[in-house]
């Protein structure tokens, strides 16, 4: 690849993160049906057309903001658990927690428009979507099981009803989380002891 290609994909690859950091914040500000490809292009200062050179059209462009969202927590939850492999499994339920969180605040405009138009308005939710979302909930049903099996968390319990809980509570924290009031890491250690009190 000469140095011109090269220079020519970089700008290319530049200006389309670019598009989706815009549609991003719009999206997480306003929703699918209030972020419109012109208020996206005027954000970028670009001409609506010009999008097109980018992306095929406003579902496209939804449908990379959304999977990036899910995709920021699902590489930080990943990697705290590989740091913490042979750990205690409290330990590991902290640590998972603590990424969890620190990717959704730390990438909030992806992550909330993730969470916040992930039905995509009346259309039907694209399956690369759904993959991606299932991919990052079979990381905490895999957590679970072995929370459950190592009595970290009580057998009886259904997985599946802690999962939606643990989720549902920390994707809640959008709403209420603020950096002035909240440490992350006192957080995730409250929340793991609700959930794994200690013995």
């Amino acid at each position: 690849m000469s140095v011109a290609e090269r220079g020519s994909r970089e700008t290319e690859t530049g200006s389309r993160r670019l598009i989706l950091d815009h549609a991003a914040r719009l999206l997480r500000n306003g929703g699918y049906h209030r972020a419109t490809l012109r208020e996206i292009a005027e954000a970028v200062g670009i001409r609506k057309a010009s999008l097109y050179y980018h992306f095929a059209s406003k579902e496209e462009i939804v449908e990379e903001v959304v999977n990036d969202g899910v995709r920021f927590v699902h590489q930080a939850v990943v990697a705290a658990l590989a740091e913490t492999e042979g750990a205690a499994p409290r330990e590991r339920l902290e640590a998972a927690i603590r990424a969890h969180l620190s990717a959704l605040h730390g990438h909030g405009d992806y992550t909330s428009a993730s969470i916040k138009v992930f039905t995509f308005g009346a259309g039907p939710v694209p399956e690369s979507v759904r993959a991606v979302r299932r991919a990052y909930e079979d990381v905490w049903r895999g957590l679970i099981a072995e929370l459950q099996q190592a009595g970290a968390l009580p057998a009886e319990r259904a997985p599946d009803a802690l999962r939606l809980f643990l989720l549902g509570a920390l994707n809640g924290s959008t709403d209420w989380y603020r950096p002035e009031r909240f440490r992350i890491e006192a957080l995730a250690r409250e929340l793991a002891e609700l959930l794994s009190p200690a013995r």
